[in-house]
């Protein structure tokens, strides 16, 4: 586009002077006047023609006076005529249509997400798709008062967050949550926050608790997740008898069971073993030294006939009379008796006769020439090959290992922050 020409403006009959003196230097001026969009002409020889009135604008604010003297003709200005802006080269994020913002912003980790949320509304708005936050990992993390009233509600199916402290939810409606796998192992949260996430909670299916102390509300809260299938309650205490019987009669579908070590007496014992679904197939009652009886196993046994990995370590209480009922169990592959200290090692050759264990852990009842012996006496069944219990338990193996119940989570934190 080829600019028009710009033609001398008489001096008289003219609402604007031909020369301006101004405060500043030239070089100043005419670095301003650029940076004002206006152009600089040299003055030059007058001709006959004239330039029409309205292309003729003021040079300064039209608050200030203009200083003129009649010696300084420089220069004169003029308005530039409106060029029309070049189109950018590619295409404008803001003409990228959503379901192509929702695929970009797929592959952000969570620090730049939660960046790109601040860009503008629109960004905002998809930033927080359900899409984009089924799977979330805070393991570890300070989570400050709100971040998890904010974060939950996205649309988050599975949340992984052991070991993190746990500021107040804050959720601003009590719509329920859409989490269905969620790890809460051994974090820094009091009991009031911890029942007010547990309380929006009605699909869960694998849940862990592990080490924290919950209340008779939290469980019944979790009973209302009928459709649970992984239960971890390792270590947890604050709860009464009636409240454990309450959740595992309503929680029906439970397959995996850990309620190893928590703060149990006879008849939390008893309430679990009575209450305790058919269908269970992994159970965990390690821990209850005196509080575990021979009479217990028995009910068990005949409760959930269906058991294939049962641990019942640390009760000393057991005897070889016990072995009995474990030969009832069809389907046992594995079996943990280690410090029953009632049971001597050779006794356990018995259990070489039940045709589907595979595997024994007796730790701590037999010496290091027992156990030798015990192999060889029991070639086809694996002794004391795992120090530690894998059921119901979300995260098995390494530290590296970031998944939970075979979930692996895509959304998580680069480097170790609070939110």
């Amino acid at each position: 586009m080829h600019r028009k020409h710009l033609q001398e403006i008489p001096s008289s009959g003219s609402n604007v002077s031909s020369g301006f003196a101004w405060d500043w230097e030239s070089g100043r001026t005419a670095e301003l006047l650029s940076g004002m969009g206006v152009s600089v002409l040299r003055k030059e020889r007058l001709g006959s023609e004239n330039t029409p009135q309205e292309l003729l604008v003021a040079a300064c604010s039209p608050h200030k006076k203009q200083k003129v003297k009649e010696k300084e003709k420089d220069f004169v200005i003029v308005r530039r005529p409106r060029l029309l802006r070049e189109a950018e080269p590619g295409v404008s994020w803001d003409a990228l249509p959503d379901e192509l913002l929702l695929a970009i912003f797929a592959y952000l980790p969570l620090n730049d997400l939660l960046k790109v949320s601040m860009i503008c509304k629109r960004w905002r708005c998809l930033s927080f798709d359900e899409f984009l936050w089924q799977t979330l990992d805070l393991t570890c993390r300070n989570l400050l008062p709100g971040v998890i009233g904010q974060l939950l509600p996205a649309g988050v199916t599975v949340f992984r967050c052991p070991r993190s402290s746990i500021g107040s939810p804050q959720f601003k409606t009590m719509k329920p949550l859409r989490v269905q796998h969620m790890d809460l192992s051994n974090c820094t949260v009091s009991v009031p926050d911890l029942q007010s996430i547990l309380c929006r909670c009605e699909r869960l299916e694998n849940l862990s608790l592990e080490g924290l102390v919950l209340s008779d509300d939290i469980l019944r809260s979790i009973a209302k997740n009928t459709n649970l299938i992984r239960l971890n309650l390792c270590g947890c205490s604050g709860f009464s008898a009636e409240a454990l019987e309450f959740m595992l009669s309503s929680c029906s579908m439970l397959e995996e069971l850990n309620l190893s070590w928590c703060d149990f007496t006879a008849t939390h014992v008893k309430a679990a073993v009575n209450h305790v679904t058919s269908k269970v197939t992994q159970l965990n009652l390690s821990g209850y030294r005196q509080n575990l009886q021979i009479s217990d196993v028995k009910t068990l046994v005949e409760r959930c006939p269906s058991l294939v990995h049962l641990d019942l370590s640390d009760s000393v209480m057991l005897k070889p009379e016990c072995f009995q009922y474990f030969h009832q169990l069809i389907f046992l592959q594995h079996l943990c008796l280690s410090r029953c200290y009632q049971i001597s090692p050779a006794a356990l050759v018995e259990l070489g006769e039940i045709p589907t264990l595979k595997t024994l852990q007796v730790f701590g009842i037999v010496t290091d020439s027992s156990l030798q012996l015990l192999r060889e006496t029991l070639p086809d069944m694996k002794i004391n090959c795992s120090h530690f219990t894998t059921i119901a338990r979300p995260t098995v193996g390494t530290k590296k290992n970031h998944e939970i119940w075979g979930i692996k989570c895509r959304l998580t934190l680069r480097t170790p922050s609070s939110l």
